[in-house]
């Protein structure tokens, strides 16, 4: 799979038809998979988390008492399994499993492809016997940017990351209604994620669910994408939905090894705008050999390439990384200043953030470096006023660009949901503004899941009735069609043959695992 916020890399060949946002750089490039490093020292890797949440500020925020307490960020992504870091009660809620593997018990809900876990970790994982305050912790204690924040987790891809359009803007949709049931208070919404969309923002279904979150008050943060595969063609520079003017597109930086700001870099992967007038980055965050929480034998953690620190953790490079730490960042504001609005939020980041000294044009950096230090005594700014909204009235192809899922040949595209049921945006777009595209468990006309909650999760539901028929996508009995003979035991995955199917993977944002 290949992420679109990061480097880009095709781990499944011409099965799959996508753009991966923060899967890793071409891992293929490096080889067989790096073995674990022999003792591993986060004080002195400068990568680590404990110096990341150092150089940027957040140990400031915790130090201050801002830890992100009371805020619930919502990740759309692979899922998250609870290794680690992210095992502490209460600390990840599940969502609706919206994913192909949603019909497979032993997967539900759980990280498959490794990627989603990643990024929650960097958002808001914390070590489970560690207490505020934060800073007091040796710097070998795993503490992602916002240690208190809770993760509401939409599992939307599988273990080769792939996933669809139609997928993404239903798990945006459920996160807008269901904000604040049961006591949630989402706030943040995570996109890791982003395709090569061939249409203007303003007509976009993708770029219309994120402003629609965005209008309910949630501050939505998308990976600025891979430059490489962004810029192709007639395709925007910047990945689909960080292309929408309106939310926070936030590209990478590289720390270069030091722990100062002054020699950090934009790499090159990092998407930009194309021209002067095209829309750039808001600001960049580090998104370079970050240390993260691995999922042992899930698909990213058994590929070629992958730097494999010890049995805990890894790296990994990409604007899906730097969107994660940016989300974290979010949570401490909010901590912070509950009342702001996403347009403060924004307004906050680029004000303060580092310009950084090496020539780079703002096409690259925007407003320049995530410094979270330089604004905690900052006062709330007023709102910055926002671009027009737009309509969703354009194609879900549209949206898709060149992800695509696939099975057996046969190929999900056009006007249709991944049950194969027609998609209208403009009628859609009606139900998403009034806030009811979703009715229970159902949306767009199909069950997707169920409509209550069980505990911390959302309950499942089974997808009967449908097939693929033919040469036309169809339905969803996917049943037996999933990751089988792999079952979560203990902290990891129990056999490690991920083959056997053919979805897609191309938009998530990371560019390497290493």
């Amino acid at each position: 799979m290949t992420p679109t916020f990061g480097w880009s890399l095709d781990i499944t060949g011409p099965r799959r038809l996508g753009v991966v946002l923060c899967v890793s750089l071409l891992l293929s490039t490096f080889g067989v998979s790096s073995v674990a490093a022999a003792g591993y020292d986060t004080a002195t890797d400068p990568y680590s988390m404990f110096n990341t949440t150092v150089s940027s500020g957040a140990q400031a925020w915790w130090a201050a008492g801002y830890t992100g307490k009371g805020v619930d960020v919502a990740l759309i992504d692979s899922g998250v399994s609870p290794v680690a870091g992210l095992s502490s009660p209460g600390k990840v809620v599940y969502g609706p499993d919206l994913s192909l593997e949603s019909q497979a018990d032993n997967l539900t809900n759980l990280d498959t492809f490794g990627h989603g876990t990643f990024m929650a970790g960097l958002i808001a994982g914390r070590d489970v016997a560690l207490t505020s305050p934060y800073v007091d912790a040796p710097a070998s204690a795993y503490r992602g940017m916002a240690p208190d924040a809770r993760i509401v987790s939409l599992k939307v891809a599988t273990a080769d990351g792939g996933a669809d359009v139609s997928q993404i803007i239903a798990a945006i949709n459920w996160v807008i209604q269901h904000r604040h049931d049961n006591g949630l208070n989402i706030r943040v919404l995570n996109l890791s994620y982003g395709t090569n969309a061939t249409q203007w923002y303003g007509v976009d279904p993708l770029a219309f669910a994120v402003e629609q979150a965005w209008d309910a008050g949630i501050v939505v943060i998308a990976a600025a994408g891979n430059s490489g595969y962004q810029t192709k063609g007639s395709s925007p520079a910047l990945a689909d939905p960080a292309y929408d003017k309106r939310i926070i597109a936030v590209g990478a930086s590289d720390s270069m090894g030091t722990t100062s700001m002054v020699d950090d870099m934009v790499p090159d992967f990092s998407a930009a705008a194309k021209t002067g007038s095209a829309r750039k980055p808001d600001f960049v965050a580090p998104g370079v050999h970050i240390q993260g929480l691995r999922v042992p034998n899930s698909y990213i953690d058994t590929r070629a390439g992958v730097t494999l620190l010890d049995d805990r953790f890894m790296r990994g490079s990409g604007t899906s990384e730097s969107a994660a730490i940016a989300s974290g960042a979010a949570a401490l504001i909010l901590d912070k200043f509950p009342s702001a609005t996403p347009d403060q939020v924004k307004k906050l980041f680029m004000s303060y953030a580092f310009d950084l000294p090496l020539i780079y044009s703002a096409g690259r950096e925007g407003s320049g470096e995530l410094q979270l230090g330089s604004m905690l005594g900052a006062l709330l700014p007023s709102a910055i006023p926002g671009s027009a909204p737009a309509t969703g009235t354009g194609t879900l192809e549209g949206s898709r660009g060149s992800d695509h899922l696939t099975r057996d040949g046969v190929v999900l595209s056009g006007e249709r949901d991944i049950f194969g049921m027609p998609f209208n945006s403009a009628g859609m777009a009606v139900l998403e503004a009034a806030g009811n595209s979703w009715s229970g468990g159902v949306w767009n006309g199909s069950t997707w899941s169920g409509s209550s909650w069980s505990g911390n999760s959302w309950s499942g539901s089974s997808w009967s009735g449908n097939s693929w028929s033919g040469n036309s996508w169809s339905g969803s009995s996917w049943s037996g069609n999933s990751w089988s003979g792999n079952s979560w035991s203990g902290n990891s995955w129990s056999g490690s043959s991920w083959s056997g199917n053919s979805w897609s993977g191309n938009s998530w944002s990371t560019a390497g695992w290493n």
